[in-house]
């Protein structure tokens, strides 16, 4: 009852949110109506710069809280980076994803997409906010295809579809909408306010009230979606046991964190140095995730997620709470179901080898390794590229190293000796007595992380042993292996112990008297110690690798591609509505027109008062009283009234009609002065 009484209220605040940006929309209309409405009037002098300026700014927001409805209101397309997978080219993979639907009791998904997440979702396009079916699609990580067990997985899937069974999609759709929606509009409103410093001033009310609207959102529908994925667990329970769920739980919450540090710490670096990445990483991360010497990371990564909380934007429980509900469950409600499904001629699930056979082709995985990173124009297979990492992570010291023996050498002879780095040139300077100069030049070039409980020679012995494997390595008779908590380990040639060179390095170095022992040794292994070591440019032409590629290197912080192109776009927007507005209400303020003043009617003829002429001056008709006339004083008085007042006929203009008009003076008497002007005679 008080989950539906959620839902309901959910609902009623996602409505309410079309209706507050229905608002915005209408105000931020009305008021530029009303500043169009006022620029065309006759008396307004100046357009409305101001109104332009802050109804252009304001567009971006209002545009993308538009956008947000829409979001809401309409399914939401495939993300990108995914791909989509047929079931000619995966049958394995559909039908064992068609087996576990029927096991929990409802249709297959339309569509399989991959993705590079460590995470598995389900999504279905209903219309109307959520509440009528539609397409479905299933979402797999290709992190934990690669990097979980077979009934890992098929627990992982029926959770996945345990969520169709229960018609959690409905709710979960409108939810997830809603909050992707919300999310749209604040984050609409933080770019507008990073590409225009006027929507800065006022974008921070809009934004709180956004703010405030999607974490009372969140907390209506996370309860409710929480309790959905505990339902989702005991579904999967009884499909492929709650042990299955339980140790996918757990292995996920280990990806989750291995994955992330696999792109930053390996991709990342491997692609800056060498401008390649592997055709296929998740079989490297599979790899790496199995490495016996990550044994006591994942133990650690392991008992931190079960400590951490869950998060509060996260609408899964915390992983403990997880597992004492799996804990309290039947342990052999998979074998029920499975044997019931047997028993009425159909298979609820896969065997216990099935899901073994799950596996989708190699180029899906190259085509979304390439998503990982853009603007990476080749790739390398993964094993050669595993080869590279290994060493480029063994030999990364040696780079400090060359550039320690320059700098004792240009201190020794007052200039630097040119050639590049050799295993002579380190043991001479050994031999000379310069170890302790070279070995703090190195040490200085070092991160402090290598240096923490180490000797002060111990750096320069594993630099020296690094340039001697590095030399076996380029004869041809030993090789790299990967090694994921340090740099790479040497596979050495039959009959010579991995630690064997090492203690050779070990002993040139404490010991200077024995470095003619190394050079014995290095002979009997066909090493010249004279030799250059190839640099990166010949090493990387020799196994393949393009070269390197200019980069442009900047410490302003980087903006991510896609926030580049939403702060473009902001930016485009609010340029297109300023000018738009801008020549809008240029046409209506310059097309408005002539403003009109009040005049005094023409009524009459009045007499000024008290003017220089007496009370028997001529009146004068349409001027102002008390004004002079400036006619002369000569003129007859008490001129004959004529019969025509009003409409008196000059004989010069036409007839015109006065009327009287209300003076302060006395009145003056009607007059007609026609018979007084000449006539014409034939």
């Amino acid at each position: 009852m008080i989950a539906a009484l959620r839902a309901l209220l959910a609902v009623a605040l996602l409505a309410g949110f079309y209706a507050l940006v229905a608002v915005m929309v209408l105000l931020w209309v009305a008021f530029l109506a009303v500043a169009l409405w006022g620029s065309g009037q006759p008396t307004a002098s100046n357009p409305p710069t101001n109104v332009i300026l802050l109804c252009a700014a304001f567009a971006p927001v209002i545009a993308g809280m538009v956008w947000s409805v829409i979001r809401t209101a309409r399914p939401a397309g495939p993300p990108p980076g995914t791909v989509w997978v047929g079931r000619r080219a995966a049958p394995e993979l559909w039908a064992e994803v068609e087996r576990l639907a029927r096991a929990v009791g409802t249709r297959r998904p339309d569509h399989i997409r991959l993705t590079t997440e460590v995470n598995a979702s389900v999504t279905e396009d209903a219309s109307f906010l959520g509440l009528l079916p539609g397409s479905r699609t299933l979402y797999l990580g290709l992190p934990l295809l690669a990097g979980l067990a077979p009934a890992e997985l098929r627990a992982v899937l029926a959770h996945e579809l345990g969520h169709y069974s229960r018609r959690h999609n409905r709710f979960g759709a409108l939810a997830h909408r809603g909050s992707a929606g919300l999310e749209a509009a604040r984050q609409a409103i933080l770019d507008a306010s990073s590409a225009n410093d006027l929507v800065r001033m006022y974008a921070g009310g809009p934004r709180a009230l956004v703010g405030l609207y999607a974490r009372v959102f969140r907390w209506l529908t996370r309860p409710v979606r929480r309790r959905q994925e505990l339902e989702a667990d005991r579904e999967a329970a009884r499909v492929a046991g709650a042990d299955a769920v339980a140790e996918a739980l757990c292995s996920t919450a280990v990806l989750e964190r291995l994955w992330p540090e696999f792109i930053a710490e390996f991709l990342t670096p491997m692609r800056r140095a060498r401008g390649c990445v592997p055709d296929d990483p998740f079989r490297i991360f599979a790899l790496m995730a199995e490495a016996p010497e990550l044994r006591d990371v994942r133990a650690e990564v392991l008992s931190e997620a079960m400590r951490r909380p869950a998060d509060p934007d996260d609408p899964h429980p915390d992983l403990a709470t997880r597992l004492s509900r799996l804990k309290r469950l039947p342990v052999a409600a998979g074998a029920e179901v499975e044997r019931s499904a047997e028993d009425a001629g159909a298979e609820a699930g896969p065997s216990a080898e099935g899901p073994e056979a799950v596996a989708v082709p190699a180029r899906y995985a190259a085509e979304s390794g390439r998503s990982l990173f853009s603007g990476v124009r080749e790739t390398v297979p993964w094993r050669d590229w595993l080869a590279l990492l290994a060493a480029q992570r063994a030999t990364r010291i040696l780079t400090p190293l060359a550039e320690a023996v320059r700098t004792v050498e240009r201190e020794e002879a007052g200039g630097e000796r040119p050639g590049p780095l050799t295993i002579h040139r380190v043991l001479r300077l050994v031999d000379s007595g310069r170890r302790m100069p070279l070995a703090r030049a190195l040490n200085s070039r070092l991160p402090p992380a290598d240096l923490a409980g180490r000797e002060p020679l111990e750096p320069l012995a594993a630099a020296l042993s690094a340039l001697i494997e590095a030399q076996v390595v380029a004869g041809g008779t030993a090789y790299w292996a990967m090694h994921w908590t340090g740099p790479g380990t040497l596979v050495p040639p039959d009959g010579i112990a991995p630690e064997t060179i090492r203690s050779w390095a070990d002993t040139a170095v404490q010991l200077p008297g024995r470095t003619q022992r190394l050079g014995l040794h290095l002979a009997a292994l066909g090493v010249d110690e004279r030799a250059p070591l190839l640099d990166r440019t010949e090493v990387r032409a020799a196994a393949g690798a393009p070269r390197d590629e200019v980069r442009n290197v900047s410490i302003a912080p980087e903006v991510a591609e896609p926030a580049r192109r939403r702060i473009g776009a902001v930016r485009a927007v609010a340029l297109t509505v300023l000018l738009g507005l801008t020549a809008v209400t240029y046409m209506v303020w310059s097309g408005r027109g002539e403003p009109t003043y009040p005049r005094p009617p023409v009524t009459g003829w009045t007499r000024p008062p008290g003017g220089p002429y007496g009370s028997d001056a001529v009146p004068t008709y349409g001027l102002p009283t008390g004004l002079p006339t400036g006619l002369p004083t000569g003129l007859p008085t008490g001129l004959p009234t004529g019969p025509g007042w009003p409409g008196a006929t000059t004989g010069i203009h036409p007839p015109v009609t006065l009327r009287p008009l209300p003076s302060l003076s006395p009145p003056v008497p009607s007059i007609d002065i026609g018979s007084l002007l000449p006539r014409h005679t034939p």
